[in-house]
């Protein structure tokens, strides 16, 4: 009994660290279940980076058209300021029922006129 105890210890020896180590891997801390979170986690990451690059995207498009054409500008201004053209006559249509009512236009403010109209001072 002693020789076959003798021949196979190296054996049970390393069959003994191997579980260790494998135990460690499975079930210890920076093991498979961490990886698992940390895949979510880079998973989420992603996601919210995509949607934060299609926003950038669209207001890279949106600077892009207000840099290059004068109509982008007009209607912002229309739009976000009420502010009118000279000549022209605001109407505001006022639901019923709404509950919020939208800003008061500028009606007496206009629009510069155009740049290539604009004359030095």
């Amino acid at each position: 009994m002693g020789g076959v105890l003798r021949r196979w210890w190296p054996v049970l020896f390393l069959l003994a660290v191997l579980v260790a180590l494998q135990s460690k891997l499975w079930l210890g801390e920076r093991g498979l279940p961490d990886a698992r979170d940390l895949r979510q986690t880079v998973e989420q990451q992603r996601r919210e980076n995509a949607r934060l690059q299609q926003r950038n995207d669209a207001l890279s498009a949106e600077v892009e058209d207000l840099k290059s054409g004068e109509a982008a500008v007009e209607e912002r201004a229309r739009s976000e300021l009420g502010m009118v053209k000279p000549g022209e006559t605001f109407y505001r249509v006022v639901e019923p029922h709404s509950q919020v009512a939208p800003p008061a236009p500028a009606s007496s403010v206009a629009l510069p006129p155009a740049p290539s109209t604009v004359t030095p001072p």
